[in-house]
This record gives C-alpha cells, sequence and structure tokens, in this order.
C-alpha cells in the first residue's frame, strides 16, 4: 500500500470487501491470505481515520434560545457546557 495513492474512502472500503470476499471463500493459498489481511488491516484503519476526520467536520446545528449555534458533531452535553442543574 506504501507505493499505492491514497485511496478514497469509497475506494478503500470496496477494496476491503474484496479482501474479506477473498478471505471468505477460503480458497486463498496461506502466504495470500496473510498479505490479504495484512492490507485489510491497513485498508480497515484508512477507513477509521477518514471517519474520524469527517466527523471531526460536521457541526450540528442546535437551537437554542431562539438562537441557532453550531457545536461539534458528537459533542456531549457535559462537554459542550449544556447542563442545567
Amino acid at each position: 500500500m506504501a507505493n499505492e495513492p491514497e485511496l478514497n474512502f469509497e475506494e478503500a472500503m470496496a477494496a476491503l470487501e474484496d479482501i474479506v470476499a477473498q478471505l471468505e471463500h477460503g480458497d486463498v493459498p496461506l502466504e495470500q491470505a496473510i498479505d490479504l489481511f495484512q492490507r485489510g488491516m491497513k485498508l480497515s484503519q484508512l477507513c477509521g481515520l477518514k471517519l474520524e476526520q469527517v466527523e471531526r467536520k460536521i457541526e450540528m446545528i442546535v437551537e437554542e434560545d431562539g438562537e441557532l449555534r453550531k457545536k461539534p458533531f458528537g459533542a456531549t452535553e457535559v462537554e459542550s457546557g449544556e447542563i442545567n442543574e
């Protein structure tokens, strides 16, 4: 994967699905299966990183006291200081 251009999320997922299908089929020689597994792990990590990047970019718009405010996607009420006791 080091010599390959960086894949976008969809390309990485498609490659990962192809690897899983090959491994599930079960007739892959052991050395090839190990190589496929290692490549699959790298693709899985790449997909996870890309999802984290997208999550950080997403902002939720919430209405608060008649005003629209932005807050990071996934922020809990505790993290954003919005718990009223």
